[in-house]
């Protein structure tokens, strides 16, 4: 991952020059400013509300259902940064059930007393963290240390009132939940200040014929930010669609772009980098079936005005495989069917108009498309050759495995060093094999073959740090009946330390209904040549 040094933010912060947003440029740290300094935080109290010096206690456990007020903020005002952790989904001594994800976890924020919050959002896709997944961003107006420590400096003004909560729509509590606000309480706001909003929206997957979504708003302001997540439901590329802006009286759009990764400012794909104004916190292998991408974009230099309405929008255009192509052809336009999410950020006067509303978290958690055979129930010593196998727990250092185990197979050779791993399938219908493998510096090179047909290319699971990654291998429509996948190990890399194997699970991978419907592979004999698009 690309990391920016101090003088690339340095940078980034001298040009913050632009209404709304002086004082945060280091050249205005000189000038005096008005108002005096506040927080609210989560420091544990005495029953008078005054901070416990005798206590540690600074955090809340949230309850499934129940929503936890951060501040009741008493205007004038401008909230100029936020600052929350908790702990992670996986099980912890402090939670040993789990928790919450921050995919379950709803950030609102209401502005002067409305009844609906101008700000709605996942708190983890608010900080450019998709998915439920923790992951680092180093942006300008929102960062996350390691994955854990959540910061937003985006400057939020009111004049009456403003409040901040969390609602819990998990089935699991939100664990060791702690938390700072910083505002600047002021005697007055300038009459035209804008009011900061965000709003989250999701299509799972994205509607057949129209573009995606990613604001619709009226009144007076501008558009500053778009976070995107995207999980990919075909093979091949799936960004070259557009984006778009409708401004004011447009029928057609005033701004159009010229691909996905070109509006996050990226080129020829979309690879994990963080800088101030843009960055992909998140990528898998981008022309994996299933991968996931995430991406943010701060229009902070070059905002989208509007005096009356917007329209933002983005095509949902890509490569496809020839199976879901209708004239079974691949080429760079086709219009595929991937699932997205989103957040916009804007600033505008006055209350904002509801262009959609955020889901309950089960319809916000991506949908299963796997059908999953877990490594750990192949420990036995007849689906292994030489060495043993055993069962591996998670840990905090290894969050990726299913269920948070693995199984380790550590033979101490290539020599007779195999793993079977058998399973039946039950109805005939198109699916990707995919194998979630461990690589780690101690692991060695291994090839599969299903039904003693070698499948997919040979794997060398050596990386020198520990990962877990899908290896896709087959594309196929395999009949009713029993499988065996063998995994053989044929040696290990040069700066291996040794030939283990790490299984998380083998996966039988949903394929688009267009591929059924189209069925252009149905009678294709995989034996005779396997496919892998």
């Amino acid at each position: 991952m690309v990391k920016i040094g101090f003088s690339s933010l340095v940078l980034g912060l001298a040009v913050l020059a632009g209404p709304g947003i002086s004082g945060d440029e280091l050249s205005g740290l000189c000038n005096p400013r008005k108002g005096r300094s506040m927080r609210v935080t989560s420091t544990a109290k005495l029953r008078n509300g005054d901070p416990n010096p005798d206590s540690n206690s600074d955090n809340f456990r949230i309850p499934p259902g129940k929503t936890h007020v951060l501040a009741d903020l008493k205007g004038p005002g401008i909230i100029r940064h936020i600052w929350i952790t908790f702990l992670g989904p996986k099980p912890h001594p402090w939670a040993k059930k789990g928790a919450a994800n921050h995919k379950e976890m709803l950030l609102r924020m209401f502005w002067d007393g409305r009844e609906k919050p101008d700000v709605e959002a996942p708190v983890g896709d608010f900080f450019a963290a998709g998915f439920g997944k923790r992951m680092e961003v180093r942006s300008l107006p929102v960062q996350v240390e390691n994955g854990a420590g959540y910061n937003c400096f985006w400057s939020m003004p009111f004049r009456k009132s403003a409040r901040i909560e969390i609602v819990n729509d998990s089935k699991k509590q939100i664990a060791l939940l702690y938390y700072n606000i910083d505002w600047q309480k002021v005697d007055n706001l300038p009459e035209d200040l804008l009011y900061f909003c965000a709003q989250y929206r999701q299509e799972y997957p994205v509607r057949k014929g129209k573009d995606y979504v990613l604001l619709e708003a009226e009144g007076r302001g501008h558009y500053v930010g778009t976070v995107l997540s995207v999980r990919t439901r075909s093979p091949s590329w799936f960004g070259e669609g557009d984006l778009k802006a409708f401004i004011d009286d447009d029928r057609k759009p005033s701004i159009w772009g010229t691909g996905t990764e070109d509006y996050f400012l990226c080129a020829w794909g979309l690879r994990e980098c963080t800088f101030p104004y843009f960055g992909v916190p998140h990528a898998d292998p981008y022309r994996s079936l299933g991968s996931r991408v995430c991406a943010y974009r701060w229009h902070i230099a070059d905002p989208f005005v509007f005096q009356k309405r917007i329209r933002v929008t983005l095509e949902h255009y890509g490569w496809i495989s020839p199976d879901e192509n209708p004239e079974g052809k691949t080429h760079s336009w086709n219009e595929r069917e991937d699932d997205y999410s989103s957040v916009a950020f804007w600033y505008q006067a006055g209350p904002t108009k509801r262009f959609t509303t955020t889901p309950p978290a089960a319809s916000r958690l991506l949908p299963e498309i796997d059908i999953i055979l877990h490594g750990r129930r192949f420990a036995e010593e007849k689906y292994h050759g030489a060495g043993k196998a055993v069962i591996q727990r998670g840990s905090s250092a290894y969050p990726l495995w299913t269920d948070h185990a693995q199984l380790l197979y550590q033979p101490p050779s290539p020599e007779n060093a195999w793993l079977d791993i058998p399973f039946e399938i039950k109805k005939k219908e198109p699916c990707r094999l995919v194998l979630r493998l461990t690589t780690s510096y101690d692991f060695g090179i291994y090839r599969a073959t299903l039904n003693g047909i070698p499948v997919g290319r040979t794997m060398d699971l050596y990386s020198r740090e520990t990962e877990v990654r899908d290896f896709p291998l087959l594309d196929f429509w395999p009949a009713p009946g029993r499988y065996n996948m063998r995994l053989e190990c044929v040696g290990k890399s040069v700066l291996s330390k040794g030939c283990w194997l790490g299984l998380d699970s083998v996966r039988l991978r949903e394929r688009r209904p267009r591929v059924a419907e189209y069925g252009y592979d149905k009678d294709h004999d995989w034996r005779k040549k396997p496919k892998l698009y």
